[in-house]
């Protein structure tokens, strides 16, 4: 470690205690030992954070953790971003590459200094810019890899009291935007200007930079899934809908709520009438003990019982905590769809949208960000979920 590094207190930065880190990797080394592995490699920037604490916008130039199943996990990352790591980590063992150096030759490197060549190493296949070429050199160099996916993700799903804090100051910000969302709506105003109200208030709340950008859109384009701001006029008898989310220490929480700009058609009230007593039927089934497919199956019911299971088309909500771009939700982890058998336990945390549609005309939506409890479950959010009225 260079002089330069050494200058920056390790974990000064640090979102987490060493003891909760620690917790993590042995947790992880575990899974390791159980499947006699040696090795697991991760560029994923969600499941380097959950075992090192590392985080950087800067993800985008490759970075890997290893953790061995015996001793303690080693860092290779660009050289610009060792600080960050120094920073934001307590590791000792980082490995800092030259721009112009190749990445995958950089681990490579590291990994013959440490003779993993041979030994049983698993690499985790769902990381979002682990590239094909990437994967091929890395194997390569170690002569034998085996499919990690899923090995962090499985302890990622349950979360510590910690994680459980962070997301509930997370939904705090996003209430706090989403607030100052609403109050922007009206006729004649932008939805750029409603987008900027949003953002301004969930980070004056003590929001981080976000996992995914908030939707908001109006009129004809919220009958587009997924549409967002993009400079239209919100008019009178518009639908607007605002899908908002804020971060804490990586951690993020998420909302749905729908607005009518006078007076909207009567189907879209109605509509959103079944997006409540769905969400409300889906947050009831969310408990321990049942299955992740239940709270997707109660919802279900409800919307084909009103005539509008044409309109949905969709999952009813995926596990949220750890995200960066390009995404803030977990859906990687869980879903709550009518295929996924697993258990709900407590400490697992849902975003769970509702949204109809009547395609290219509007959409109506409600969610809430809920935490499965010991006895239950509870919402983080304390906006009322009716339909609000300008």
């Amino acid at each position: 470690m260079d002089k330069l590094l050494r200058a920056i207190p390790s974990g000064m930065e640090a979102a987490f205690p060493k003891k909760e880190i620690d917790r993590r990797v042995r947790a992880l080394q575990a899974v390791l030992a159980e499947k006699g592995l040696d090795l697991y490699l991760t560029s994923g920037a969600e499941n380097i954070f959950y075992l090192s604490g590392q985080q950087t916008p800067g993800y985008y130039m490759f970075q890997c953790l290893g953790v061995p199943a015996k001793g303690k996990p080693f860092l290779v990352i660009r050289s610009l971003e060792t600080y960050n790591a120094r920073a934001n980590s307590y590791l000792s063992d980082i490995t800092g590459y030259a721009d112009g150096t190749d990445a995958a030759d950089a681990l490579a490197g590291v990994l013959a200094k440490k003779g993993w060549k041979g030994r049983r190493v698993a690499v985790d296949l769902n990381a979002w810019f682990l590239t094909v070429n990437l994967f091929g050199r890395i194997g390569k160099a170690l002569g034998r890899v085996e499919d990690g996916s899923g090995l962090v993700e499985a302890l990622r799903r349950v979360k510590s009291p910690l994680e459980l804090d962070a997301i509930a100051r997370a939904a705090k910000a996003n209430d706090a935007g989403m607030i100052a969302g609403l109050e922007a709506v009206a006729a004649g105003r932008s939805e750029n200007d409603v987008a900027a109200a949003v953002m301004a208030g969930m980070i004056a709340a003590g929001s981080e930079y976000l996992g995914m950008e908030p939707f908001v859109t109006s009129g004809p384009r919220s009958g587009i899934p997924h549409s967002t701001w993009r400079r239209r006029r919100i008019r009178r008898g518009d639908v607007v809908i605002l899908e908002t989310a804020a971060c804490y220490n990586r951690y993020h929480a998420a909302l749905f709520r729908t607005v009518a700009v006078g007076r909207i058609p009567a189907k879209a009230r109605d509509m959103f009438r079944v997006t409540e007593e769905a969400l409300a039927a889906a947050i009831d089934r969310l408990r321990p003990g049942n299955t992740c497919a239940d709270p997707h199956n109660a919802a279900q019911a409800v919307i084909d019982r009103h005539g509008y299971g044409y309109a949905y088309r969709k999952r009813s909500g995926y596990s949220i905590g750890i995200s960066f771009a390009p995404d803030w939700g977990e859906g990687n982890i869980l879903s709550l769809y009518k295929t996924v058998d697993a258990e709900l336990r407590p400490g697992m945390v849902f975003h769970v949208p509702i949204t109809l549609r009547e395609y290219g005309k509007w959409t109506v939506a409600v969610s809430e960000t809920v935490a499965v409890t010991k006895t239950g479950n509870r919402t983080l959010s304390r906006i009322p979920r009716d339909l609000v009225e300008v």
